[in-house]
């Protein structure tokens, strides 16, 4: 039914303020299952997570791939986390257009300097904190909520340090009536998204993409065992996979484990969503292309 996105600087009442959400939604009239999604229910370590950009990469990965799987018309999902980066709420604005849901953000407002002070008395009572490094650099790149953006919109803000938070905080109590109101022709103030073409085929590509990369990559695992075989070892150069494709040009004699497990690596870093970078393939013959080019790399000549 809906899709929050809590966003706001480490350490400003974020995790409490997705508490007292989900209390005040199951304590209302709704009737949908209400799920907070967030680092601490994959046993990630925050300090982990953030220690650099392929760790936060990840991190963002593994919560876009649960947000995922999890919107639907019969929940409500709560995405406690900094979500900082203004192009990845945008996503998440994508998976909540693409299911059809609701969609706001509860943006937790709180200067720097109370952020630090309660980082500090987190650490001093043995809680879970960030080293200063990682919290100096959180806070630098934050990019903050803006609602004329329409994966921002509409924007909730909570002011933790001067209102607390509570159940009856007048943010939270917005976002409940938000959620639970009626939509009908008359609650213009209440919008449900709706998917487009492009995203009802999503799934549908993603799974075509997954199952091209999978034929297409066996094939030239297929044309590399093949060529070993009929050769006496040693390099082989211009193994050809077909008309318009690189050749492959190895530079010493590989055994089938390790192509699988290049073959199975490649399929992973195909399959990880990204906020810039290389589409995934979208056919056989431009994962063929990527597969071979990723092979030459790490098997072959070129620098």
């Amino acid at each position: 039914m809906a899709l929050v996105v809590i966003c706001g600087q480490p350490c400003s009442g974020k995790s409490t303020a997705a508490k007292c959400l989900a209390e005040a939604l199951n304590e209302s009239e709704c009737k949908q299952t209400v799920r907070i999604i967030d680092e601490t229910s994959f046993h990630l370590d925050r300090n982990q997570s953030y220690a650099n950009m392929p760790s936060e990469k990840n991190l963002r990965g593994v919560l876009r791939s649960e947000v995922d799987r999890s919107v639907s018309k019969d929940n409500i999902i709560i995405v406690d986390s900094l979500n900082s980066i203004k192009g990845y709420r945008y996503e998440l604005w994508c998976l909540a257009r693409a299911a059809g849901i609701r969609y706001c953000v509860l943006y937790c407002d709180v200067g720097e300097s109370h952020c630090r002070k309660w980082n500090e008395e987190r650490r001093e009572k043995g809680e879970a904190a960030y080293n200063d490094v990682i919290f100096e650099d959180l806070v630098r790149r934050f990019e903050k909520p803006d609602r004329r953006n329409r994966w921002d919109s509409p924007l909730f803000e909570l002011w933790a340090h001067n209102d607390g938070v509570e159940r009856s905080s007048i943010a939270i109590v917005d976002v409940v009536l938000y959620l639970t109101k009626k939509a009908d022709s008359k609650s213009r103030d209440v919008k449900i998204l709706q998917p487009t073409i492009a995203t009802q085929n999503t799934r549908f590509s993603e799974a075509n993409s997954l199952y091209e990369t999978d034929r297409a990559t066996q094939e030239v695992i297929n044309a590399i065992v093949e060529a070993q075989s009929q050769s006496i070892g040693g390099p082989l150069a211009n193994i050809s996979i077909g008309q318009g494709l690189p050749n492959i040009d190895i530079s010493r004699s590989v055994g089938l484990p390790e192509l699988r497990r290049l073959r199975r690596t490649f399929i992973k870093l195909t399959g990880q969503t990204s906020l810039s970078g290389r589409p995934p393939p979208s056919d056989s013959n431009s994962a063929k292309r990527m597969f071979v080019d990723y092979l030459n790399r790490e098997l072959g000549t070129i620098a």
